[in-house]
Order: C-alpha cells, then structure tokens, then sequence
C-alpha cells in the first residue's frame, strides 16, 4: 500500500529552547540517501547530534535529532528533504548509486552582476547571506575593487527553486540586495550566463605548486588544526565478525560541523550501502558513530585493501574535512579553502558563507575573490581564493585569520 506523502517526512520542533529538533524519514531506499539528508540538513544550517539508520535494503527508516538556527524554515527544510527521496510510491529494490544517474539536466547557470559605490566591512558576506535566504547557490564569484574604491561584483549562481529566468523573481532578488547594501548599491542585474561567459569565469585549471603542497598533502596533520587533535584521536575500527552479513565500522572523534555529512559522502563516493547506523555528539564534543555496512554486491567488505582503503580516507575526511591556509602571493596576502566535492559534482554546502563570516568578524576587509574547481590528487576539489586587503589598519595576524576561518567552518566557534 505505501504511505501517505506527508509521512515519508515529518518534523517534530522542539517544545523548549536547548531541546533538540526530530527529523524522521520513512521512504524507499537508495545508497546515498544518508549523505543527501545530511548535505540538505547542513544547508539549512543545522547540526545533527543524534541519529538512528535503518533499512531492510528497500525501505528505511531514519531519524534525526538536529540543534542549530532559531529561525529555521521548517516547511521549506521539509520539501527540500522530500526532494531527495526516492519516490514514495517505488518499492522495487534498493537505488544503488550509480555517478550517471546522478547527473540530472544541470540548471540554468545566472550572473548577477553589481557595483557598489565603495567597500564597507561585511559587505560580501552581507550579500552571500541575502542569496543563500534566497536560495541561490554560489558556483563561483569574482570580487575585484577599483582603484577609486568602487566594487565589482560577480555572481554565478543556480536558482533552487528555478525561477531566476522570471522577472518578478529577479526583482525580488534586487529588491533583497538594495535592503542590504542601501545607497552603496550602485547598479545592479541578472541575465542568464551563456557557455562563453561560464568558460571564462572558470580562470586556469592550475593551482600554484606553494597551495597544493601547502593544503593538499595526503598526509595527516601535525598539530596544526585549531583545536589539537593529539587531545582527541580518532579510533576507527572495522569488524566482520560480529555480524554474517555486514561489516561493522566503530568511530569515535571529535564532533565538528557537517560531520555525519562528511561521513555518509565517504561513503556514497565509495558505493557503499549503510544497513544500520547509529550517531551520537555528546555535549563535550565528542561524537560515537557505528555503521553495518556493505558493499554494492550486498556482500561484507573482506578485502583487506578495499578496508584499509576505506578507513584511511574516512580517518582524513574526519581530521581534515575542509582545507584552510593563508599563503603568501608576492606582496599580498591570500586566503585559500578547498573542499571535496563528492562524485555527482556538488560541493560542500555554505562554504563561502562561513567564510565570509568569519572574516566579518575579524574585520578583515576582501580585495577579491575567485572559486573554481580543480582536479588534485585524482579528487576534485571546490577552492576558493580570497585575496585580503591588507590597507591601513590592518592588524589580524594570518595566523588569527586562519584559525577563525577554519574554526568557523568546523562549528568550533
């Protein structure tokens, strides 16, 4: 018979201020489904502190405890979270993961293109916060200043709700900027970018040989993340004894944003079918993880090069989800951040955001700006280069830049 549509999701608030929000999900199953859940809740700015996995291999059942915004669109997160469900009605199997079935007509990619009549502090970060409200994903951004302080700025972005094409949607779009940028806003349109124009806003496909082997070894960290991990080592283990047709993996790190997320994208990138799984962040940061798992063929993962594999990249994702450093470039100074990108193309959610915040907080004002994606080490990677103007009055140490970028992205705050 199925289900009715209003129960593959439902969101039970919480009733008290500090109490947890349930998020549960009754529909078909398909490898990934864990990571898209994860990936919209992270969008939407919420951290899962507890969660229950299950599945008989063609229906689950999923349940989630998230904390975060006080101001949370409830029934917004709830379409978007039934977005990425497998149709209520289809109970025919299990919905392997395969990268080309994946790969839906890309959406209409839109330049947003404005001036502002002078930089003023937070003033990108002012403008990705309007465009994320508005859901519009950033793909790339180019900020330049001129030299009479006027600020360029460029914005390709992807409408969720695919509506940019529409006028009353692009005026709403503007109306939202000029409420945030007030009299600074000196022109402002959107037009649909052509090929051309997207090929041009990609810039080199090369990265200097000093930001590649400053943030993307392959080697794990020596102390250099801003809370030390010697403190809070991850232990992962796997086990194939205790269950005759599952592997069981054991995690116990330390707890940062995103990380459920970045967990079931390691595992979705590997084809890998989560039977049950359990998530637990205790209120001292620390987060306890088990996972039955198996393999695209049903079978348990024996092959001692296919575990060590697996437990090699899962133990980086967890230390070193995102990449952070501050590099020199000549004279000037650059910040760079790199993420993952998971093999149906999609980035990390609310990068750029976390970014421009922190940097909002530190008062350290952008030049410009540049996000594209490159190949490195056989993975794709989203970066984004962030020249910092270092003018009068600049006073953050680099050393302060980088770690409040980074602790801001990993929810260290």
């Amino acid at each position: 018979m199925g289900i009715l549509h209003e129960d593959v999701v439902v969101i039970n608030q919480a009733k008290k201020a500090g109490e947890p929000t349930v998020i549960t999900v009754n529909c078909p199953d398909k490898t990934g489904l864990g990571c898209d859940l994860c990936r919209v809740i992270l969008l939407f700015g919420l951290s899962i502190c507890r969660g229950d996995v299950s599945t008989d291999g063609k229906w689950c059942y999923i349940v989630f405890w998230v904390v975060g915004k006080p101001n949370t669109r409830w029934n917004l997160l709830t379409k978007r979270l039934l977005e990425v469900c497998p149709s209520y009605l289809s109970t025919s199997g299990i919905f392997y993961y395969h990268p080309e079935n994946q790969q839906p007509k890309p959406p209409d990619v839109f330049l947003l293109e404005f001036w502002c009549s002078y930089e003023r502090e937070g003033l990108l970060h002012d403008v990705t916060e309007v465009l994320c409200e508005l859901e519009l994903t950033i793909h790339r951004v180019k900020v330049s200043t001129t030299p009479d302080g006027r600020v360029m700025d460029l914005f390709f972005v992807t409408d969720t709700r695919e509506l940019l094409h529409a006028k009353r949607r692009q005026d709403e779009t503007i109306l939202c900027l000029k409420a945030v940028l007030g009299d600074a806003l000196l022109s402002c349109k959107i037009e649909l970018a052509g090929s051309e124009v997207t090929a041009c806003s990609q810039g080199s496909p090369c990265l200097p040989s000093a930001i590649t082997e400053e943030i993307f070894s392959l080697e794990l960290p020596n102390g250099r993340l801003g809370r030390s991990v010697a403190s809070n080592p991850i232990s992962l283990t796997v086990d194939n004894n205790l269950s005759p047709s599952h592997t069981l993996v054991q995690i116990f790190c330390q707890d940062h944003k995103g990380l459920v997320y970045d967990i079931m994208r390691t595992l979705k990138d590997y084809n890998i079918q989560v039977s049950y799984g359990r998530f637990y962040a205790s209120p001292k940061g620390n987060c306890e993880v088990d996972l039955f798992i198996m393999q695209a063929d049903g079978k348990k993962i024996v092959d001692p090069n296919k575990q060590n594999a697996l437990c090699s990249r899962l133990r980086m994702e967890l230390l070193r989800p995102l990449r952070v450093a501050v590099v020199s470039r000549g004279p000037d100074t650059e910040l760079v951040v790199a993420n993952p990108v998971e093999l149906s193309g999609r980035g990390r959610p609310l990068v750029f955001y976390d970014i421009t915040h922190a940097l909002k907080v530190q008062k350290t004002h952008i030049f410009s700006v540049k996000i594209g994606k490159h190949m490195i080490q056989d993975r794709e990677w989203e970066v984004y280069r962030i020249l910092l103007d270092e003018g009068v009055g600049y006073s953050v140490p680099r050393n302060k830049i980088e770690e409040g970028v980074r602790n801001k992205l990993m929810g260290w705050e």
